[in-house]
């Protein structure tokens, strides 16, 4: 994850206002897309969530913006899908980016590119 300093320029530079901060995370808010940011960094994991005010999930385009704002563009964080009896949904159109920290050294295992598809390839170009 970025250092807070880095992250609290790159979201003043996208507009996005830090309304509280602390030692855990801080508390960010979107005003032009309606939107608050929450990130942590405790209890072994690196987290960050956006929630939309509008009724409308993030995109997927939108979580990788949301991505490069906190982390490096080496890092690899992940959505998670946990089993159905894991599941929490305290606020709607809300998505969350996780890493581990504490627990777990070294690189997240990922499976291979190929298995998404084949790099520099666009099969929706025409």
């Amino acid at each position: 994850m970025r250092k807070l300093a880095e992250i609290k320029e790159l979201l003043t530079q996208k507009g996005i206002a830090v309304k509280e901060e602390n030692m855990d995370g801080i508390f960010a808010v979107d005003h032009k897309r309606k939107r608050t940011i929450q990130a942590s960094w405790a209890a072994g994991w690196e987290h960050v969530s956006m929630c939309d005010w509008n009724g409308i999930d993030p995109s997927w385009t939108e979580m990788c913006e949301l991505k490069d704002l906190f982390w490096n563009d080496e890092e690899a964080v992940i959505q998670i899908h946990p089993p159905k009896s894991e599941y929490v949904n305290n606020l709607e159109h809300c998505l969350h980016l996780w890493k581990p920290i504490e627990k777990y050294t070294g690189p997240l295992p990922l499976p291979d590119s190929i298995l998404v598809g084949i790099k520099g390839i666009k099969l929706n170009d025409r």
